[in-house]
């Protein structure tokens, strides 16, 4: 009962900044959003201390020696701080114009984009919870054309459906995670772009993620073998307070051996590569948190009570 009022306080104590953030976000000047996210940040380094156990042991289990342990706290606290700027931008791009957002925006490489395109084949973005996620399929609908989405719905639902507002505004379609395979196929049959996050543990094959054996999703890999779809990269990154550039990269080429089911690891596992040497360029923006290798090295997260 205490556990259940606690959590309701929590939510309200969040909805509650956040609509007050939302009305006061347009006026105040550079500075003081900067100091309010770095306020968030050391509250969210503070009083999440599971999300730091998982950040840590991801790090300690990636890195190992090869970081120090002052060098893995600090790329904990930027990413922390990554997430805070990220809700900022989050509060701010509520009704946006495509003006203004794409003023935040820049495109690098995006002649991939358009050659597939004029391609007329299918199109599948993989990308990654990288910087600010969020605002990459925004910027794409907003550019280019609107796309699909496939996610779960958030656990707080005055956040979601606040989430869903701030996708629609570009006409971006969102697939339920249960069951998504079938709307995927019909997404990609009509030649929608589809965009897909593939980097937390999911059902999928395993390969190797930063050398560690990891179970990757399939799904690109498989409607590129059945579809002919084309996978494109597509990675976001912070260059300053409110300003991103995000870059495709060449896309990833399904090779047909005979082998479906080894096509399907091979093309798997490049994604996984991709991936990973974005994450290496910034590792601070990637969202730690996620139990990454909890089907193939559950004992990292075994955490005990004292800690």
């Amino acid at each position: 009962m205490q556990s259940n009022l606690s959590n309701k306080v929590k939510e309200w104590f969040a909805a509650l900044t956040f609509w007050m953030l939302k009305r006061v976000s347009h006026i105040l000047p550079q500075s003081i959003k900067e100091s309010i996210a770095h306020i968030i940040a050391s509250l969210l380094y503070k009083y999440h201390k599971r999300y730091r156990l998982i950040a840590r042991a991801n790090l300690d289990f990636v890195y190992q020696d090869r970081l120090s342990p002052a060098e893995k706290e600090q790329i904990i606290r930027n990413m922390f701080s990554n997430l805070a700027q990220n809700l900022g931008s989050f509060i701010e791009n509520q009704n946006i114009s495509k003006e203004r957002l794409l003023e935040k925006v820049t495109f690098k490489n995006d002649k991939i984009l358009l050659d597939a395109l004029a391609s007329d084949k299918p199109i599948i973005f993989i990308t990654a919870h990288q910087s600010n996620w969020e605002i990459l399929p925004l910027a794409i609908s907003a550019k280019y054309q609107p796309l699909v989405g496939v996610g779960r719905p958030l656990k707080q639902p005055w956040l979601d459906s606040v989430l869903k507002k701030n996708r629609q505004q570009f006409d971006i379609e969102m697939i339920s995670k249960h069951g998504a395979m079938i709307k995927m196929v019909k997404t990609v049959k009509a030649k929608k772009l589809l965009g897909l996050l593939v980097d937390q543990n999911l059902e999928g094959v395993e390969v190797e993620f930063f050398g560690k054996k990891t179970i990757h999703t399939h799904s690109a890999a498989i409607l590129a073998l059945k579809y002919d779809a084309i996978v494109i990269p597509a990675f976001i990154t912070r260059v300053g307070f409110e300003k991103y550039e995000a870059t495709f990269y060449d896309p990833i080429t399904i090779e047909k051996s005979g082998n479906e089911e080894q096509d399907i690891i091979n093309h798997t596992q490049k994604q996984a590569n991709i991936t990973q040497k974005v994450i290496e360029q910034s590792p601070h923006e990637w969202l730690w948190i996620h139990r990454r290798w909890k089907q193939t090295y559950p004992e990292i997260y075994n955490f005990s009570k004292n800690k």
